[in-house]
């Protein structure tokens, strides 16, 4: 009896048994039943959308997804094209070059039907690099107001990419993204270089510009190279292999966060900010006791030497009559690292880390007659923070300002250990850009390529050249448009300034970009008179987009009329004791841009210890001595990471590049 039920039980169980497998293998046949049907419907690239700008004069690939075997038809500006999707599920259709206009419709029919609507042909131009790069219109707004409320042209669009990256191959297609036109509301997410670029393009051109921005903050040059291209760089061909393994990739990012969750949970626990009756930011507060320091300012020079953890800044101001009622705009300039700013015990911003502007909205109301109470807490991870100087400090109605800067209360919240994160971001890794950003814009036709990048290569400048370069090579070789124009940005001017020749990461990595030059179809855009020391980001981009158009309008357009950039060094020669430099690209004539003396120039003999020089403009050419070098060797221009005065320039107002001659 009990064999019998045991038996029951068993073949009970294995009907059971077999209606789970019936019911898997329905639920997996109607899966890929919807997966085949997906595949069956033609699919486009994102890039290949409505109000896309496609390459004028030069033949078009558009290309897609479908079912294997099954055909393609395009109809667009009068003609008709067919092709047969194969076996990789992949098609594409080639499109003779055109000139500028439209706009056009495209219709694409297979088992569906596509309409894309309002197609310019114009010239196309990739943006990419690092955050200089990435800086919008809206981060650059109280600079360029009138250029923000003129900006309506719907002859210049915009594609953005939002960071993608693939450690093991290259992506087909990017997670998202659309085309827009420029007007006042879109234009504060063009990046800021692209848009005075393309809109100096356009007034001079008057064909449609498009823009595809593919950049990433704090991205090196090694993470947009192949890894073909990597083969001849060993050390970081070994570096993106490990990065292959996504288990690797995955206990470092669960490394990471477990450190970050252990520190700012120490820093919200132990907070006294937070943990008494009253908040610090309370109105109903009492500050009493707490010290005084100056904004702005860095804290290692006011008594919190090595701080980090957790501060509080405190202001008590009794605003203008007229502030009273209206919303208002308050300016906390730049804070390292995160801040929480307060007024009258009500939230009006936050920002996590160092880099953008503090321009926090105060609505109308939270100003209150009589005495009013800012409070900042700012949180320090690492290293030297503070109130950045030079930057904006003040509440403003949009006309008057009300000065922030001066003496503010201040009181330890909590102190903690520097965070201590040194493991390497992994999105910064070799091939990963390359694979995630650029690989999917390989058939889409451009016309040139701008890049603003090198700052995350400053640490190990002696190898940028020979990566930036196979960079160059390796993008044309992908592109398969020979040697289409690449524009480049040489680095800005930044950090502190020296009272003597000195050596400099900087410099040599600007050394590093100038040789770049000798690439076929290259130009560079100098700009070590538009930085700023105290910020990685320096705002004035217009001029930045005017020196690429410049080049641009020369290398691209072949107008070979135009001064399109600065005098660059050529050849050295002694004289006794001085020595004559020689330059190209003087355009009509060398100058100081100031009408000052020659600044920045500094010689130096066989001991290569470098001291300031005296200089005197001839023609092409410039003098440089000093007196206590009576046997010169070298000289240096502007050799420095902020060569501050640096001032010589063709009378066209374009800026000389760094140099040395004694590599």
């Amino acid at each position: 009896m009990k064999l019998f039920k045991a038996v029951k039980r068993i073949t009970s169980a294995n009907k059971q048994v077999r209606k789970i497998n019936i019911f898997s293998i329905c639920i997996t046949m109607l899966l890929q039943f919807l997966s085949l049907n997906a595949i069956a419907n033609i699919r486009l690239p994102k890039l290949v959308s409505n109000g896309m700008v496609m390459q004028r004069n030069t033949q078009l690939i558009i290309w897609g997804w479908a079912d294997p075997g099954e055909k393609i038809q395009v109809q667009f500006a009068g003609h008709v094209y067919n092709t047969i999707t194969g076996t990789d599920l992949k098609w594409r259709i080639m499109i003779p070059a055109m000139n500028a206009g439209g706009p056009y419709q495209m219709k694409i029919d297979g088992n569906n039907h596509l309409e894309l609507n309002d197609i310019l042909i114009g010239d196309v131009w990739l943006c990419s690099g690092q955050s200089n790069m990435t800086i919008t219109m809206e981060r650059v707004k109280e600079k360029y107001p009138e250029d923000i409320a003129a900006s309506e042209n719907n002859l210049i669009r915009y594609f953005f990419l939002a960071t993608h990256y693939n450690f093991n191959q290259p992506e087909e297609d990017i997670p998202a993204g659309k085309w827009e036109s420029a007007n006042p509301q879109t234009i504060l997410r063009f990046n800021a270089v692209g848009y005075f670029f393309a809109r100096d393009i356009f007034e001079k051109y008057h064909v449609p510009i498009g823009l595809i921005n593919a950049s990433v903050g704090g991205t090196p040059v090694e993470s947009w190279i192949s890894s073909d291209a990597l083969q001849a760089f060993p050390n970081y061909l070994s570096i993106a292999e490990k990065f292959k393994d996504s288990l690797y990739t995955d206990s470092i990012k669960k490394r990471d966060a477990e450190i970050n969750n252990k520190w700012y949970e120490y820093i919200g626990k132990n907070d006294s900010g937070l943990a008494g009756k009253l908040p610090w930011y309370d109105t109903s507060y009492e500050a009493s006791g707490w010290k005084t320091m100056q904004v702005p300012g860095y804290w290692d020079q006011q008594g919190l030497k090595s701080f980090n953890g957790v501060a509080w800044f405190r202001k008590v101001i009794s605003v203008p009559q007229t502030f009273r009622g209206k919303p208002l705009k308050l300016f906390m300039g730049r804070i390292i690292d995160a801040d929480y700013v307060y007024v009258n015990g009500t939230l009006v911003g936050n920002i996590t880390y160092q880099y953008p502007p503090r321009r926090y909205e105060i609505p109308a109301g939270i100003l209150k007659p009589g005495m009013n109470i800012i409070t900042v807490r700012v949180i320090s991870n690492s290293g030297k923070a503070g109130f950045v100087p030079d930057k904006p400090y003040f509440l403003t109605d949009g006309n008057a300002k009300f000065d922030l800067k001066g003496s503010w209360q201040y009181k330890i919240g909590v102190q903690s250990a520097p965070l201590q994160n040194n493991t390497p971001n992994i999105s910064y890794q070799p091939t990963g850009m390359f694979n995630g950003m650029i690989a999917p814009l390989l058939n889409y036709s451009i016309k040139g390529i701008l890049w603003y990048q090198g700052e995350s290569n400053t640490g190990h400048p002696e190898d940028y050249h020979a990566l930036f370069n196979a960079m160059i090579k390796d993008w044309r070789i992908q592109w398969k448009l020979g040697n289409v124009p690449f524009l480049f940005v040489q680095l800005p001017n930044y950090g502190d300034t020296t009272d003597n020749p000195t050596e400099s990461k900087w410099a040599l990595l600007r050394e590093q970009q100038l040789q770049t030059l000798a690439t076929i179809n290259t130009a560079m855009a100098v700009t070590i008179d538009i930085g700023e020391w105290n910020d990685l980001h320096p705002l004035n981009k217009k001029d930045v987009g005017k020196r690429l158009a410049l080049a641009a309008m020369h290398l691209a357009y072949a107008d070979k009329t135009i001064t399109y950039s600065g005098p660059l060094f050529q050849s050295m020669k002694i004289n006794n004791n001085k020595i004559i430099v020689e330059f190209t690209n003087t355009g009509t004539g060398l100058t100081a841009k100031d009408g000052n003396q020659l600044r920045q120039f500094a010689i130096a003999g066989a001991d290569k210890k470098f001291v300031w020089a005296k200089t005197k403009i001839e023609n092409t050419k410039i003098i440089v001595w000093n007196e206590t070098v009576s046997h010169p060797m070298f000289v240096r221009y502007a050799w420095a990471d902020n060569p501050i005065g640096a001032n010589l320039c063709n009378k066209e107002g374009l800026p000389a590049s760094p140099f040395r001659t004694d590599k």
